[in-house]
């Protein structure tokens, strides 16, 4: 008879899945409560919705500078969280408001706006929310989890682009 006990227990993908899904989930609730929390000072309301979709955001654009490199300058991550909101405001928007009717925001007063659901204005405001985004999962997830101490880049200069692709300057220089 077999003693699950007396057998050595074995790390296994499905440990490193569960850590990552529990870690997923705290920061999304964090995001989620966080987004609704800004959108109640902002607008005075907010919809379910938003939490859910601000936690997702959250994650995602927390883990930009987990699989891009450190290096990467904190404005082009923001630029990139901006462009992921953006594009998912739009999806999300075109179910919630146009589809299903819930009229959750509506930017079609707005100057550039796209089928009421995007707008340059709001674009360029996530680009500073992404930042604070960003920054605030980083520390997170070292304070949490004892990850690397979060470092940025704000401009990328020539030196650094030289180290990153090994190019030494000749000695004449």
């Amino acid at each position: 008879m077999c003693n699950p006990s007396a057998q050595p227990k074995l790390r296994t993908g499905t440990d490193r899945c569960g850590k990552m899904m529990r870690k997923a989930v705290l920061l999304a609730t964090v995001g989620g409560l966080l987004y609704s929390k800004i959108e109640l000072l902002w607008r005075g309301r907010t919809h379910w919705t938003m939490a859910l979709l601000g936690g997702l955001l959250f994650v995602l654009i927390g883990g930009l500078n987990e699989w891009l490199p450190w290096g990467m300058p904190l404005p082009i991550q923001a630029g990139l969280g901006a462009l992921i909101v953006t594009a998912a405001e739009l999806l999300v928007g075109l179910v919630v408001n146009r589809w299903l009717g819930w009229d959750v925001w509506d930017y079609s007063n707005l100057w550039g706006n796209v089928l009421g659901q995007i707008c340059p204005v709001y674009a360029a405001l996530w680009v500073f929310l992404s930042a604070a985004a960003i920054v605030l999962d980083d520390w997170l997830r070292h304070w949490l989890w004892g990850e690397e101490s979060p470092h940025y880049t704000l401009i990328e200069t020539k030196k650094m682009r030289d180290k990153k692709t090994h190019i030494v300057p000749s000695p004449n220089k």
